[in-house]
């Protein structure tokens, strides 16, 4: 890809940021009942977490979202300075209540029940962003779709820089089929493609994608690998060996490592390879970001 801006090592992120609290058992989880195990608190979001994961890889990144004027708000924007994200942008909203997600997992990590509370993402909206894009400069702008419809559609037809998509939920990925011929870049599960097209099977949805106008698709099959799909070619690829220890944020890391790629002007087959791994990678770790995704680089071999 081309440096229009001089700035590409340069991303902006809009999209969620939550206070995640993942709940663990021990055992095998018992319904209707209280389980012993662990319950943690950490910093989230799709956004954020694909924030955190580019400032892994090396990137520049300002994040762009909305919190309460409240200790988890407060929590939040600690956290994400700490990784020396830029969070000028960040919305806080006097008297609201922060982003938070509750999620319950296995005893392997694999999650079972989820609840969000995404309400103050609806303060990131056109009108909002509308003064703070003009200055923001960058080779990528990554979305995804816990901001408001009309947001999506103010970006995607407002900016110049290039737009990656993340769909986060099958609902939720139908706010992008307005908007899909200006996405550089979209990575969907098979639910989440077969939502957007129709096509149950992810083949013919990662073509139909394309078909669409996006540009390059992802489509993460979990372990049974993923399609990735440009123009008229249609690859489909196996699934790496990975210790699964919380699935949370791996479809996050691979979302991260498709942005990192193709700035880096990696192939289409190359580029998949690299979201694989990087969900390999993230899977392993009991967080949601893993620190060794820092790594991913060096083990593709690339510059």
């Amino acid at each position: 890809m081309s440096d229009k801006n001089g700035c590409m090592n340069r991303v902006a992120v809009i999209g969620g940021l939550n206070a995640d609290i993942w709940g663990r058992p021990s055992g095998p989880v018992i319904l209707r009942d209280s389980s012993p195990g662990s319950v943690t608190l950490t910093p989230g979001g799709v956004g954020r977490n694909i924030a955190h994961d580019l400032c892994l890889l090396g990137l520049d990144v300002s994040l762009i979202s909305a919190v309460g004027g409240d200790p988890n708000g407060e929590f939040l924007l600690r956290s994400c300075r700490s990784l020396g994200m830029d969070v000028s942008h960040i919305l806080v909203v006097p008297g609201a209540r922060s982003s938070s997600y509750l999620y319950i997992t296995d005893e392997r990590g694999d999650m079972q029940l989820a609840v969000n509370d995404m309400d103050i993402c609806g303060e990131i909206s056109p009108a909002y962003l509308e003064t703070i894009l003009p200055g923001i400069k960058a080779g990528a702008l990554v979305l995804d779709t816990n901001i408001p419809a009309a947001s999506l559609e103010f970006v995607c037809r407002t900016s110049s820089m290039p737009l990656y998509a993340d769909p986060v939920s099958s609902v939720k990925a139908m706010k992008l089929l307005p908007v899909m011929k200006y996405i550089r870049a979209i990575k969907p599960n098979a639910l989440e493609a077969a939502a957007l097209t129709g096509q149950s099977d992810p083949e013919l949805a990662a073509a139909a994608l394309i078909a669409m106008g996006a540009g390059r698709v992802f489509v993460s099959l979990g372990t049974n690998g993923m399609i990735a799909a440009e123009g008229s070619r249609v690859l489909r690829l196996p699934s790496p060996e990975a210790s699964v220890v919380n699935t949370t944020g791996a479809g996050d890391a691979a979302m991260s490592a498709i942005v990192w790629a193709d700035m880096h002007g990696l192939s289409l087959e190359d580029s998949a390879r690299a979201a694989q791994l990087a969900g390999a990678i993230t899977c392993a770790n009991e967080a949601a970001n893993a620190p060794e995704l820092s790594r991913l680089p060096d083990l593709l071999g690339a510059k």
